[in-house]
């Protein structure tokens, strides 16, 4: 495929090579490290979702942590800073007491 072809250049037969690429990266020999699921809690395989399925997942999750009573997961019950970064001085906004 020419990189250099922009998007509205594309000819059906390409854009169904990339759409196949991008729901199915494992048939193409794309990293693991790539794909946006990595170790999924339940099933422990790698996968990778589009948009809304990604979104799901992720809300899943943050609601097993906080039910899980995990450090992260009350991070994110509480509205504060989930990944070790400083709160006194900086992040002030309308969260902000």
């Amino acid at each position: 495929m020419d990189i250099t072809k922009r998007a509205g250049e594309l000819t059906i037969d390409e854009i169904e090579k990339i759409v196949n690429c991008v729901h199915f990266p494992e048939a193409h020999q794309i990293p693991e490290f790539f794909l946006n699921r990595r170790k999924d809690f339940k099933t422990g395989k790698t996968t990778h979702l589009s948009a809304q399925n990604f979104a799901g997942k992720l809300r899943d999750d943050l609601e097993r942590m906080k039910k899980m009573r995990r450090h992260r997961g009350l991070r994110h019950y509480w509205g504060t800073r989930v990944r070790g970064q400083h709160t006194c001085t900086t992040g002030r906004g309308a969260t902000a007491h």
